[in-house]
């Protein structure tokens, strides 16, 4: 006679593994933060990731308890903080915090990671675009003329950066793409340092963030031509968009998100992200972020995760076309 209880003792074993996965699966992410948590930086002090990052770690450990630290882990332009992250248990208690650089790497160096199958979005932050900004010298007050002027004068202007495949090197190699004029690139170490040659007219231009160039903005050091957003900026609105002003389409911004190593649990990335959603929506924290020039933004962990790979293949073509390759 067939043993009947067989297959039902095979169905209870199965349902009870299914519900015990999915009670674990729920308590991960409850009981998260279970220790402190380690925010991954991959630059140094003061820039906006760094700024940014120390904003969500002091609100993250006031909301959940436990401490978020800042860690700045800065070389190889972010790659040894992404091989940091990548390796780092699947806990959820290491997060990195990410800016577009993340998607400029794979397309100047041979990375110890992937950057779409190691990590897992967790949520976009914040933003802030680039404005062209020339030297009082430079006798140009529009995008169109500076156009103009480059086709005049071509590889005669000059730009300043802060480093090969930096935010301040990509913007206007996509500007100079789009406008088809030859504009010879002068990097610096930093963002301060090429600012500074701008302004004292030894080099003709940059296209700075925003919070790097208000205050020499707002001192006549800089004159503005266009930001390059899609629509004018809240600080600056007198600067209209680099589009409406002669090079239409024209959008370049940096962004500000968190990521954790693939495999971490999804109640987790979930809690995360509803925490990042409500620090967004904090007075405390809008001042800040509009303190330093960026602009809250928002998108599902998933969504997030198709922006990236949207930047991966912008920012690729662009490092691509423009033949940049690595210091």
């Amino acid at each position: 006679m067939p043993n009947l209880c067989v297959p039902s003792l095979r169905a209870l074993v199965l349902t009870c593994a299914t519900a015990l996965v999915a009670l674990t699966a729920t308590a991960t992410g409850q009981d998260y933060p279970t220790k402190p948590v380690r925010v991954i930086v991959p630059f140094p002090p003061g820039a906006i990731n760094d700024t940014v990052g120390r904003i969500l770690a002091t609100q993250l450990s006031t909301r959940l308890g436990k401490q978020f630290i800042v860690e700045n882990r800065g070389g190889a332009g972010g790659i040894v903080a992404g091989e940091l992250v990548a390796s780092a248990p699947k806990d959820g208690h290491t997060l990195m915090v990410v800016s577009l650089a993340i998607t400029v790497l794979p397309a100047m160096h041979t990375l110890p990671y992937d950057t779409l199958k190691s990590f897992t979005p967790v949520a976009i932050v914040a933003t802030a675009p680039n404005v062209a900004v020339v030297s009082q010298d430079l006798p140009v007050k529009s995008v169109k003329e500076l156009i103009a002027l480059a086709k005049e004068r071509p590889g005669k202007l000059q730009y300043a950066s802060s480093g090969v495949g930096t935010f301040l090197h990509l913007g206007p190699e996509l500007f100079k793409l789009m406008a088809g004029v030859d504009i010879l690139h002068v990097p610096f170490r930093g963002a301060g340092p090429a600012l500074i040659d701008v302004i004292g007219g030894h080099t003709h231009m940059a296209f700075a963030s925003v919070p790097s160039v208000i205050g020499h903005l707002r001192s006549g050091k800089l004159r503005a031509l266009g930001v390059g957003a899609a629509e004018r900026y809240a600080l600056i609105p007198d600067v209209p968009t680099i589009g409406e002003s002669g090079l239409p389409g024209y959008a370049a911004a940096n962004w500000i998100g968190v990521v954790a190593p693939a495999g971490t649990p999804q109640p987790i990335i979930a809690k995360l992200h509803q925490e990042i959603s409500a620090i967004q929506d904090s007075p405390e924290a809008q001042k800040q972020f509009a303190n330093e020039g960026a602009d809250i933004i928002r998108m599902s962990s998933s969504a997030f995760g198709d922006f990236i790979a949207s930047e991966l293949t912008k920012w690729g073509r662009v490092v691509k076309e423009a033949g940049i390759k690595p210091e």
